[in-house]
């Protein structure tokens, strides 16, 4: 039972921890574009700009 006294708050600490990670991504703009990255899977690179010849 004196493990309790350790685990509970460790348990609390960290889950409070994985809350201020997400909060944080929340307001920095991480979940902004959600299907930017969807789309931007289907369509092919623009092919490179050609080097103008000396």
């Amino acid at each position: 039972m004196d493990v309790l006294l350790i685990l509970i708050p460790a348990a609390l600490f960290l889950g409070l921890l994985g809350l201020a990670a997400f909060l944080w991504a929340l307001r920095s703009g991480q979940f902004d574009d959600l299907d930017g990255a969807a789309h931007r899977i289907l369509f092919d690179d623009p092919p490179p700009a050609k080097e103008p010849k000396p």
